[in-house]
Formats: C-alpha cells, sequence, structure tokens
C-alpha cells in the first residue's frame, strides 16, 4: 500500500479500535473489571479468533498487513505517554518500611515462575507441537519462564490508584515488588535473546544500560530546582514539545539497550520534577495514552488465533501454562509475604495483584513473535495466561474485601493497615 492509501485505512482502523474498545470496556465495567481489561479483549475480538473466524474478509479489509506496523509504532506512542503517567504517578516514598518484604516478593515472583515454566516447557513443549523449529529448547524454555515471570505493573498500578489504595501497605508492597520484577525479567528477557543469537552482547548492553539509566536518574533528581525554576521561565507553549521530547528520547535509550521503551518512560516519570506549570503540562499529555493505547492491543489481538488451541495437544499445554502460572506467581508471592511476616489479608492481595500479566507479558510477546522464538500457537497459548491472570485480579480482591467485611459474629482474621 501507498502511504496515501495507508493514511484512511489508519483513519477508519482508529475509529473502530476506539469504539470497540470503549464498548467491550463498558460490557465489563459492572464485572469490575478496569478499563486496561477490556482494552485487551477488544484486541482479541478485533484479530483472528473473533472478527477473522466470523467475517475474514472484513479482518482483512480493516486491518491489511501493510497497516500493522504503523498501528504498532503508533501504539508505542500511547504506551510511553501511559507508562510515562504510571511513573508520574508513582511514589518512591510510600516504599519506606517494606523493602523487606519487596525484596522477598520480588525475588520469588521471578524466580519460581521461571523455574515453573522451564520445566513446563522441557516436559511437554516438544510433545504439545509449539515449539519453533530451529530454536533451542533451552531457549524457548527460559522465554517461556521469563514471559511468565512479567507483572502488569501498569495495570497494577491503575488497580491500586482506582480503588483508592495507594497508601495502602499491600499496595505500596505490590507496586515495589512489581517494579522490581519487570526491570529484572526485562534484563532476563535479554539475556534469553542473547542466547538465542550465540552472544553476550545483548545482555551486557541491558546491564550497562541500566546503569546508565539509574545515573541519569540520579542526576535528573539532583537538578528538579533548576528544572522547575527553568520551565516556570519557558512559554507554556513551548512545554509540551520539550516534554514529549525528553520521554521519547528516554524510550529511544531504554530499547537501545534492550530494556523496552516503558521502562524509559516510567523512570522518566519517577524522577520528573513537579511545578503548578508542569503539572498542566503533564496532564496535556495523558489523552495521548487513552488514544493509542488500544492500538497495542489491537496489534497484539491480530496476532493472536484461539483457533491454533483447537488441537488437544496444545489446549493442554495452555492449561499447563495457566496453572503454573498461578502457582508461580500468585502461590509464590503469597507464601513469600507471609514469610515477610506480612498478615494473611495482606499476602494474599500482594498475590493477586502480582499474578496479573496484562500489558507487560504481550509486549514481552511481541518481542518473543518478532525474534522468531515464539510461534503463533505459543503466543496464543501466553496470550491466554494473560487474559486469565489479569481478569482474575479484581474479582479475587473485591472477594477479600466482601470477606473482611463479613457481618458480626462471622471469625475473619484482621488486615493491618
Amino acid at each position: 500500500m501507498t502511504p496515501a492509501e495507508l493514511a484512511p485505512a489508519f483513519f477508519l482502523s482508529v475509529v473502530v479500535i476506539l469504539a470497540v474498545c470503549r464498548l467491550v470496556s463498558r460490557l465489563l465495567r459492572p464485572l469490575g473489571q478496569p478499563p486496561v481489561v477490556g482494552e485487551m479483549l477488544a484486541g482479541v475480538v478485533l484479530g483472528p479468533s473473533v472478527l477473522g473466524a466470523l467475517f475474514p474478509g472484513v479482518e482483512a479489509g480493516l486491518f491489511p498487513q501493510d497497516l500493522r506496523p504503523v498501528l504498532y509504532v503508533v501504539g508505542q506512542i500511547g504506551l510511553v505517554a501511559f507508562m510515562f503517567h504510571v511513573g508520574w504517578d508513582f511514589r518512591v516514598d510510600r516504599l519506606r518500611g517494606v523493602a523487606r518484604p519487596v525484596g522477598l516478593i520480588s525475588a520469588a515472583g521471578v524466580l519460581v515462575p521461571v523455574l515453573l515454566g522451564a520445566a513446563l516447557v522441557v516436559v511437554a513443549g516438544e510433545r504439545s507441537g509449539v515449539l519453533a523449529e530451529g530454536v533451542p529448547l533451552v531457549v524457548s524454555a527460559l522465554f517461556t519462564g521469563v514471559a511468565l515471570a512479567v507483572t502488569a505493573f501498569p495495570m497494577l498500578a491503575r488497580i491500586i490508584s482506582e480503588r483508592g489504595l495507594t497508601g495502602s501497605r499491600f499496595g505500596s508492597i505490590a507496586l515495589g515488588a512489581g517494579a522490581v520484577d519487570d526491570a529484572v525479567a526485562w534484563v532476563l528477557l535479554a539475556a534469553v535473546f542473547s542466547i538465542a543469537a550465540g552472544s553476550a552482547g545483548l545482555v551486557s548492553i541491558a546491564v550497562a544500560g541500566a546503569f546508565g539509566l539509574l545515573a541519569a536518574m540520579a542526576v535528573f533528581l539532583r537538578l528538579h530546582g533548576r528544572t522547575a525554576l527553568l520551565a516556570d521561565r519557558t512559554a507554556p507553549e513551548n512545554l509540551l514539545p520539550v516534554l514529549v521530547g525528553a520521554l521519547f528520547l528516554a524510550a529511544w535509550y531504554t530499547d537501545v539497550v534492550g530494556l523496552y521503551a516503558v521502562f524509559g518512560a516510567f523512570s522518566l516519570g519517577v524522577v520528573f520534577p513537579r511545578s503548578e506549570r508542569l503539572d498542566h503540562t503533564v496532564a496535556a499529555l495523558k489523552p495521548v495514552g487513552a488514544v493509542f493505547l488500544p492500538l497495542f492491543f489491537a496489534y497484539s489481538g491480530l496476532n493472536t488465533d484461539f483457533a491454533l488451541l483447537g488441537d488437544g495437544s496444545v489446549l493442554l499445554f495452555t492449561a499447563g501454562c495457566v496453572v503454573v502460572a498461578v502457582a508461580g506467581k500468585f502461590g509464590a508471592c503469597w507464601l513469600a509475604a507471609r514469610a515477610a511476616g506480612e498478615p494473611n489479608g495482606v499476602a494474599l492481595r500482594v498475590g493477586a495483584l502480582m499474578n496479573a500479566r496484562g500489558l507487560m507479558q504481550l509486549i514481552a510477546l511481541n518481542l518473543g513473535l518478532a525474534a522468531g522464538i515464539v510461534t503463533q500457537a505459543m503466543f496464543s497459548a501466553l496470550v491466554v495466561v494473560a487474559l486469565v491472570t489479569t481478569v482474575m485480579a479484581p474479582p479475587l480482591l473485591a472477594f477479600l474485601d466482601r470477606r473482611e467485611r463479613a457481618p458480626r459474629g462471622t471469625v475473619r482474621q484482621p488486615v493491618e493497615a
């Protein structure tokens, strides 16, 4: 397709994506699901699993192959804008006093899923036929384990914010552990790509890049006062382009070093200075994420074909992945929180939040698919894991809340604030 043909196709596809996302999100609202879950499911609905199965000509007309890279790139804009606001809302000072449980939970939340996921692929991967030809078994096993170790940190932050749990103990623990988990998972993912390429260069660059990112954040924090003063002297119409430039520069850097764009955006949000004028500028950027983030979900949905799960061996492998994912994340994080001395109510809530994969797992799967490590069958199986574990979180939290608000006369364990 020529650029003149791509433009109208892009405009129409965006209208359809936004309309379907809004519709699915409203349908799921009575079930207590946040909008991001509706956007994930809407992406699947627009792909070959639903629209393509019912009306293949409509799907091909709305989302031609030449258009899909455009959806991916524009979706990245929404993704980094959204993650910048997640970092902006994140407060490092809330982690004071919870360092020990955060360390134990994050360690368990990475190590156990990686081991269980890798073991599942070694035992059942070749029998199920979901592995890519020519890819070493160790690469497929480690990639699956790392994908299962990812936490849906953006969604976790949104659930905590929407429920007014930002200052709660389990909210602070889950935010801290989720951030650490995802940072470690992306370094491990770079290591997997290094093994696949037969070179240690990728993981070395990722580790060095991570230290460089930390150093840049430290410098930026020291310049907070000067940056805020400079912003107050700058014309308001010039602040937004400067913010967008800084955001894209951070996303570019972390993409190049192998940590992916979301971490650059999140890190910039964490250390970005605050003032009345800067707050207005940041607020002006927020609609960008709301409009363009659904395009990333649509792109992921276009690569998901649940018809591939019709094969019995693939379906069994998918069920095994779900069981391993829940046991390795929810179970391990709950046990780690209890071992750290947290009350059972706090530990259960932390486990429920850490168990959600959502957006971050979809990002990892798209990278694996582009690298040829993941087959379409494996991609679809792990998308099921992302959907199931993400949809589980809100109802489980609501159930725990109802149990604590039980009528007098019932026996329940109090939760410490």
